[in-house]
């Protein structure tokens, strides 16, 4: 099932998953090089460029004490850099502790698509990396184009007065839809939709999302790619005083650090991915790759609870907790989990199927963290009452949306900017959406049904139910907007040695993809940890640390077979 991911701060690491297609390569409009070898002319001497790389960031005090912020002008396409309409990104970094042995600057992306980078800084993500990366860099980061602060932002959602108009439509359908609890019942979607009936629901869920982001945020939908994103990250290095970018990518930023050494592979000096994504899959590969890797990660969850979650875990055996799990399924699949009244997900009547599925799928990134409360969440639900286990969203939305980093001057003018802008002001975080638009926008997605009707079966075969959900979750890309690059093995002629960093047991960027993509770039380095849960560096202790660290301040090579 494709999921999008989002790195924490290591002092609460966790992860979102969510039911959106996972970005493989970027695609986006304005003249993109055929290939990733290095442009004949450096866009820093294009004139049309200069206003931005000529750029020097104004820092000041952030919300949070002891992070400073900033903001980055970026045009909003490179192709027609000076027609006046740009983003407007925040920034933030975190000095070097070290500053006489200072290095420069490391630029980090969280993951997502959709995670703030600003924001996951102010809330310690620094402390992340280690202690000789902190001494020796000021570690960087930033709200990607169309994402968290960014201005102007994605939203899906519609104003205030359209969302008062839609509610009343609801509460009418709702009065006339409890007239049958059949009509009730077929509300409920299927994991699997296998009748004509649950996958006409099933497109036209789909269509409608994608029709409401077109809508709200139309004149940006086709900017917000992966491939501006990393133009975006060059012009933020000139702005940084950087000659060459020293980077870390975790998870999604897997895939925006790929894409920026393919544009600008003799930029590089030293740079780390974390969770790799394999760009040469495409769209149907990708589901089963990542549904096969969920699949395996529950499958340790029965097996190894009693190790990790101790007397909390809700069976006496793997085969128990696993049979809880698929009763849990069928049970949400004909009527939604009960859950009580103060629960997001009272307003749904309860958690269906999908939504269980999520929250379950969700407690894989990091076990060490989400195995117990998530085994007492199943107890419970398995007893009838889903709340803890709706609680696990709930709380990860609470840890995701943070505050605007910027002055109050700036957050003044960025108001009047947004209301210049032909988009709404998004909401508090707006990481559902752009998560779907930049994975739409991403990679080709076919554009008839029955591509994804014929992939249910195989998806089923390789991952079960996680497959055929993720084939679902899929179809909001065949009404979205397409970027111009198909799925392709790296080129990055020029580029110096990359390290990939590859968790075994990862669920959401299984191993093999680390492998892969590794073996993709000239004189790629792979190191292996040997372990749980979704990404190394920060969880995965003092020996990835260690090797980690010494590639980012020394350069320091990682032997072949390299494992932790």
């Amino acid at each position: 099932m494709n999921r999008a991911v989002r790195r924490r701060p290591a002092l609460a690491a966790t992860a979102l998953a969510l039911f959106c297609a996972l970005s493989l390569t970027a695609c986006t409009g304005g003249p993109v090089p055929a290939t990733g070898k290095a442009r004949a002319t450096d866009p820093a001497s294009r004139p049309d460029l200069k206003p931005f790389y000529g750029q020097r960031l104004q820092w000041t005090d952030c919300a949070t004490d002891g992070y400073e912020c900033a903001r980055l002008t970026v045009p909003r396409d490179y192709a027609r850099p000076g027609n006046g309409r740009t983003f407007v990104l925040p920034v933030a970094r975190a000095a070097a502790t070290g500053p006489a042995r200072r290095i420069g600057s490391l630029v980090y992306n969280p993951g997502g698509p959709g995670a703030g980078g600003a924001g996951s800084l102010e809330e310690g993500m620094d402390e992340s990396f280690g202690a000789a990366v902190r001494a020796r860099f000021d570690i960087v980061s930033f709200d990607p184009r169309g994402v968290g602060g960014s201005v102007p932002a994605l939203t899906c959602e519609p104003t205030e007065a359209e969302a008062e108009a839609e509610e009343a439509e609801a509460e009418a359908a709702e009065a006339e839809a409890e007239e049958t609890s059949e009509e009730a019942s077929d509300a409920v979607a299927p994991l699997y939709p296998r009748t004509e009936a649950d996958r006409s629901a099933a497109a036209s869920g789909a269509r409608t999302a994608a029709e409401d982001c077109e809508e709200h945020s139309g004149p940006i939908l086709r900017h917000v790619g992966t491939e501006d994103a990393a133009r975006d990250l060059d012009v933020l290095r000139a702005a940084l005083g950087e000659r060459e970018l020293t980077y870390l990518g975790w998870s999604y930023g897997t895939s925006l650090g790929t894409s920026y050494a393919e544009q600008f592979p003799r930029r590089v000096r030293a740079m780390v991915l974390d969770g790799a994504i394999d760009p040469s899959l495409d769209w149907r590969q990708r589901v089963i790759s990542q549904s096969a890797g969920f699949r395996r990660s529950v499958d340790d969850y029965a097996e190894q609870c009693a190790e990790i979650a101790g007397d909390s875990c809700p069976g006496a055996s793997p085969q128990e907790i696993r049979a809880l799990i698929e009763r849990l399924y069928q049970r949400a699949e004909r009527e939604p989990l009960p859950v009580a009244e103060d629960s997001t997900y009272a307003e749904y009547g309860g958690m269906d199927a999908t939504a269980v599925l999520d929250a379950i799928s969700m407690a894989m990134y990091t076990p060490e963290d989400q195995w117990e409360p998530l085994s007492e969440a199943l107890r419970e639900a398995d007893q009838g009452d889903a709340t803890k286990l709706g609680a696990l969203d709930d709380e990860e939305e609470t840890e995701e949306g943070t505050e605007d980093p910027g002055t109050a001057e700036e957050e003044q003018e960025e108001q009047k900017e947004q209301e210049e802008d032909e988009t709404p002001e998004p909401p508090a975080d707006n990481g559902d959406a752009a998560l779907t638009a930049v994975n739409c926008l991403d990679v080709p997605h076919p554009r008839s049904l029955s591509p994804y009707w014929d992939a249910l079966a195989p998806a089923d075969q390789a991952a079960g139910v996680y497959g055929t959900a993720g084939v679902t979750a899929e179809l909001t890309c065949r009404d979205w907007p397409s970027g111009g690059r198909s799925p392709h093995r790296v080129e990055a002629e020029g580029v110096p040695p990359v390290l990939v960093v590859g968790t075994t047991g990862d669920p959401s960027t299984p191993y093999a993809e680390a492998v892969s993509l590794a073996e993709q770039f000239p004189q790629g380095m792979l190191l292996t940890y040997e372990g749980l849960g979704h990404t190394a560096y920060g969880r995965g202790g003092a020996c990835v640390t260690a090797k980690v660290d010494a590639y980012l301040v020394k350069r320091e090579r990682v032997r072949p077979g390299a494992t932790c």
